[in-house]
């Protein structure tokens, strides 16, 4: 793997950490829900959703 590509994927995970943390995460503990799921698991959820696609992209370029 480049080196490039192991740094994109370095920054990705810090930068989910960072999402993931729990002051942070406490940003979107408010009620509501979207589509019946709360919003705390909802956004949770959805950071864990992007971080799967930006890392596939990430090594669908690797691999071509």
């Amino acid at each position: 793997m480049k080196k490039r590509h192991e740094q994109k994927l370095i920054v990705l995970s810090i930068v989910l950490f960072l999402f993931l943390n729990i002051p942070l995460l406490l940003i979107f503990n408010i009620d509501g829900a979207v589509l019946g799921i709360p919003i705390l698991y909802f956004s949770i959820f959805l950071f864990w959703l992007i971080a799967i696609i930006v890392s596939f992209i990430i090594l669908k370029r690797h691999y071509e």
